[in-house]
């Protein structure tokens, strides 16, 4: 099977960089004109590169894909063997590379390194001009080491224009990949592959583990009609999602589909019955996950380009990205948006914070945070909010645990529940939010919550509300409903004994919060104080001195908690699920973020009247205040909540949740799951 993509047409003067340059690294292993310590790690990195050369030759050529699959795994385990079986001594660990190499130069060896790992994703999807230009730099790097002239000022100089001068190649490829259907190389996998042969699983260049081994085994075994049930139900998420939202889908003809490699017969099927609704499917590669080889790698190098990082270069990324989203409009104005499929059940990671590894300044901090910002904002002119949508989805994986193929079952059946029950015990349920000034929430077993939400005052209550009720499109499963709470009187402590955000684990997470912004925070992950704070500051909060609630809700997913609690799986559950199974409160921006001028309702015809906070509706007025591009729920589950109350405003006391159980009128119905488990 010979696969060769569009990028294949990239022009002779590359392809003669190309195979000069690589001439050139293949002599290195035998010259002496670098000293040790660098000589070593010059031929290293050497090596990989002609490793790279060897892919890209076996792909464009068609070989690679008729190796075996012993031969397809040996590659595998030389891409990530590495990070995986011997990180410890390995030059791409920043402890290991200050050691041997030291902090002046390895910082920006450790920055080569990862770049040039990073090429096995571009050589399998035939991508030459990504190869050739870091094998120059690399050349030009191991030059200047040869040289008398060699010093941090100049080898930072190097990789400084690199990024700086290659940033217009880089960031095409990518804008490319988010809309071009003719970005076809995950695509061709799907398509061409016997998916029951899962030597396909290789074919990505990702690190394949047991997780996807076992994924792909496990949807070998089912039916095709189950196959197709569980791909509709994602499809038709999607697509209820414009319905809802009352947006035209019929304007769109592309939709972006992400998900997790293993999953590809369920992803075949959800390509065909999008393109019965009309949509093409694009799939990026950096949009194909699988399981990391090694976690503590990714979270070492998180800020791999701090040594170079600035505002030159962010605002030099900034130009060239609205140059390439101008030359693609009109891709990006036929994308409907992405469907996504997620995973979960992984080992909770715990990262060890690296003395050694490069971190950002404050001022790098702020730079990145308005990096992203003006990202967005620009994003956003192409791909607009009010003409797209998304669905995004779960599974477990393997890591779960013993029980995984019932785990699986019982996430199918927790993904397609009665949304016609929903709906009505959700309504019953907002209707008692809307008479409220603001909520109170206490935990119970340990959690010390105190808090008090909020709410805006309601101008019409008879055609207005401010909880949107969550059914099963976009956001699967259903079961919840939410607002954007009044920042102002928003106070009191959010605590949880144990959670799982994005990736990474926290242990007695507390928030405190005034007028609705974090005032202070903590947790008990490491000994010390600081290095608890920084964490959060780091990892939740993304750099910023604080962040305002964003989104208050109440989970209603009774069956989900359940199943969680059976199987003793709730600390590896995603948040798209958790965030279902009790009251969660949001940092960040709202829900509503770049869409609060769109009318939205419920299905009982209410309009949502809750969209913004005292923040985003600075929009208008100081945009870049407005928004912090970050958006991280935080659930306190049922076992830990002692009470929910709405406080009306004559000072009535309404009940909602008791002890973990739902006391209010019309919602009892949701404490059955409890009674049959």
């Amino acid at each position: 099977m010979k696969y060769k993509t569009y990028y294949a047409e990239e022009n002779d003067s590359v392809r003669e960089r190309y195979r000069l340059i690589m001439e050139r690294i293949s002599e290195i292993k035998t010259e002496n004109t670098v000293k040790e310590p660098y000589r070593d790690y010059f031929v290293k990195c050497g090596d990989d590169l002609l490793f790279i050369k060897k892919l890209f030759d076996m792909s464009e050529e068609g070989s690679y894909r008729k190796l075996s699959i012993s031969e397809l795994q040996d590659i595998n385990l030389r891409l990530h063997g590495e990070i995986r079986d011997n990180y410890d001594k390995s030059y791409l660990n920043p402890t290991y590379m200050n050691h041997t190499i030291g902090e002046e130069y390895g910082k920006y060896l450790l920055w080569l390194g990862v770049s040039i790992r990073n090429l096995a994703a571009s050589a399998l999807s035939v991508k030459l001009e990504p190869i050739a230009a870091y094998a120059e730099v690399f050349v030009e790097i191991y030059n200047l080491f040869e040289s008398e002239d060699l010093s941090e000022k100049n080898l930072k100089n190097i990789i400084y224009w690199f990024v700086h001068d290659c940033s217009e190649i880089f960031i095409e490829y990518n804008i490319r990949e988010m809309f071009d259907e003719k970005s076809d190389f995950a695509l061709s996998i799907i398509r061409e592959s016997d998916l029951r042969d899962l030597k396909y699983l290789y074919y990505y260049g990702a690190y394949i583990s047991r997780n996807e081994i076992e994924t792909a085994k496990l949807l070998n075994t089912f039916s095709e009609d189950k196959i197709e049930a569980m791909a509709k139900t994602y499809t038709e998420g999607f697509i209820k999602g414009f319905k809802v939202l009352g947006k035209d889908i019929s304007k769109k003809e592309t939709v972006e589909i992400r998900y997790s490699i293993g999953f590809e017969r369920v992803i075949k099927a959800a390509i065909c019955q999008f393109e019965k609704a009309g949509l093409k499917t694009v799939i990026r590669l950096a949009g194909c996950d699988s399981t990391p080889a090694n976690r503590q790698y990714g979270y070492d190098h998180r800020y791999l380009d701090g040594p170079i990082f600035d505002k030159c270069i962010k605002d030099r990324n900034i130009e060239v990205l609205k140059v390439m989203l101008e030359r693609y409009k009109d891709m990006a104005g036929k994308m409907a948006g992405p469907a996504v499929l997620e995973t979960f059940g992984e080992i909770p990671f715990s990262p060890e914070d690296k003395k050694e590894a490069v971190k950002y300044t404050q001022k790098q901090y702020k730079l990145r945070n308005d990096y992203n910002r003006e990202y967005t904002d620009i994003l956003h002119r192409y791909v607009r909010e009010e003409e797209r949508s998304f669905t995004i989805i779960a599974y477990p994986v393997a890591d779960i645990g013993e029980n995984y193929r019932e785990i699986f079952e019982e996430t199918i059946k927790i993904n397609n529940l009665d949304e016609n029950m929903y709906k009505n015990i959700q309504t019953q349920l907002i209707n008692a939010l809307d008479k409220g000034k603001y909520v109170e929430i206490k935990g119970m077993n340990g959690n010390k919550t105190n808090l008090r939400v909020s709410l805006k005052e309601l101008k019409n209550p008879e055609k207005e509300t401010l909880f949107e009720n969550c059914l099963a499109d976009v956001n699967i499963p259903l079961g919840e409903v939410f607002t954007s709470p009044k920042l102002t009187g928003t106070e009191g402590i959010l605590h949880v004994t144990k959670v799982y955000l994005k990736g990474l684990n926290y242990i007695d997470l507390s928030l405190k919060f005034k007028d609705g912004c974090i005032e202070e925070y903590s947790c008990g992950n490491f000994d010390s104080e600081a290095a608890n704070k920084a964490y959060i500051k780091e990892n939740l909060l993304k750099g910023h001195d604080t962040l305002p609630m964003g989104e208050f809700a109440i989970g209603t997913n009774t069956t989900a908690y359940v199943v969680g609690q059976k199987y003793n799986i709730i600390p590896v559950m995603p948040i798209l699920i958790v965030e279902k199974m009790g009251p969660h409160f949001a940092v960040g921006d709202t829900c509503y973020s770049y869409e609060e001028e769109e009318k939205t309702y419920n299905p009982d015809g209410k309009e949502i009247a809750a969209k913004s906070n005292e923040i985003s509706d600075l929009r208008k007025t100081e945009p870049e205040k407005a928004y912090f591009n970050c958006h991280t729920d935080i659930t306190i589950p049922y076992n830990e909540l002692g009470q929910i109350n709405v406080i009306t405003r004559e000072n009535t006391v309404i009940p909602i949740i008791k002890e973990g159980r739902f006391v209010l009128r019309g919602t009892e119905m949701l404490n059955d799951a409890f009674d049959k488990k």
